[in-house]
């Protein structure tokens, strides 16, 4: 493990479910500049398991608390998704520092007072996209930044698996579970267009906007059949870079996720695996002006700890933001609502045109 610096940022994890449990104790822990300092959750058995294993400096049954103790300087949410803007907004309030679970929010409404609220406060806040900490995607990002040049055409692809528990189920411990732990009301998945779009919808949405900038329009398809949904998307960005994404849930087949770019300079071909197997993606960089191919190593795929890391380093030095912010999480959602209204309507919709909830 890198050792931990002199200075760092003392987090406060809400939430102690199974997205905390696989990645933001964890991360917390083995991050250089930042500390697991307390975690909170109103399931006593479920908190106490979880302050036995990662050893927190203090926990709490209540949000309330935690906020208030001026020795948090920021909070990780890791609830359901319903929760996650009343806790942020709260957070924000108290003057911490935010990183909150993907998805930030379900309205371009209540995310974009989110962001209202991140800019009075002064405050970092942070969108749990930990793709964009990826090595072998941070690569491909220097890439198209500083080599590249213009970017014609972006095909991406976020295909979930019918196998992915099968085969995650055995190298992810057994989550612990508490009777007591706090529900949104109804059910998240009753509604799985929704439900499929929210979770892996918006990863891809956000590794698309991060690679080729602003998306302005979408022409979505949606095919249901035999249990699995896909959507094909065409979008259009704002430097003039044609888009194809590809949203299927679930493929029969292993996970397969992944991106060609094309660019003026040289192209971009990328294989990224099931996040929880901490493997870099395979990138392929391939460079014009010499013909040759390039493949970054990313020996360290651990881009949940590596998210972290990134969120201490902009609060404690004032470093530029790797992560996604507000803005981002406005954007992807007003896509994420476009393209069910492309679906429902058949036509191109315009992102600047919408409004409302997914």
């Amino acid at each position: 493990m890198t050792p931990k610096e002199d200075r760092r940022l003392r987090i406060g994890v809400l939430g102690c479910g199974p997205i905390a449990q696989f990645a933001h104790f964890e991360s917390c822990t083995k991050a250089s500049n930042a500390d697991l300092y307390a975690i909170c959750d109103v399931a006593e058995d479920l908190r106490t398991r979880m302050a036995a294993t990662h050893a927190p400096e203090k926990t709490f049954a209540e949000y309330d608390a935690m906020l208030a103790d001026p020795d948090v300087e920021a909070v990780i949410i890791a609830t359901s998704d319903a929760f996650h803007v009343p806790a942020s907004l709260r957070a924000l309030e108290a003057g911490k520092h935010v990183l909150c679970e993907k998805p930030i929010g379900v309205s371009v409404e209540e995310v974009e007072q989110l962001r209202d609220a991140a800019a009075r406060a002064g405050r970092i806040l942070q969108i749990g996209h930990m793709k964009r900490f990826d090595p072998g995607l941070q690569a491909a990002k220097t890439f198209v930044d500083t080599e590249m040049g213009e970017v014609l055409a972006l095909k991406a692809w976020y295909c979930d698996s019918t196998h992915r528990y099968t085969m995650t189920d055995a190298v992810q411990p057994l989550p612990v579970t508490s009777k007591l732990a706090r529900k949104p009301g109804g059910n998240p998945k009753a509604d799985l267009r929704r439900y499929y779009m929210l979770a892996h919808g918006s990863h891809l949405l956000d590794l698309a906007r991060w690679l080729c900038g602003p998306i302005t329009e979408v022409r979505a398809r949606l095919s249901e059949r035999f249990g699995a949904y896909c959507w094909f998307v065409d979008t259009t960005f704002a430097n003039g870079t044609l888009g194809h994404l590809d949203l299927t849930v679930a493929v029969r087949m292993d996970w397969h996720e992944g991106l060609q770019l094309y660019g003026q300079n040289g192209s971009v071909v990328a294989r990224t695996f099931n996040p929880w197997y901490f493997r870099s993606s395979e990138v392929d960089i391939f460079h014009e002006k010499d013909a040759t191919v390039r493949k970054p190593l990313g020996a360290d795929g651990h881009f949940y700890r590596r998210q972290v890391e990134g969120f201490a380093e902009t609060i404690l030095t004032g470093k530029t933001q790797l992560g996604a912010d507000a803005e981002d999480g406005v954007a992807n959602i007003r896509a994420m609502v476009a393209i069910a209204r492309s679906v429902t309507e058949g036509r191109a919709v315009r992102l600047d045109e919408v409004a409302g909830a997914l």
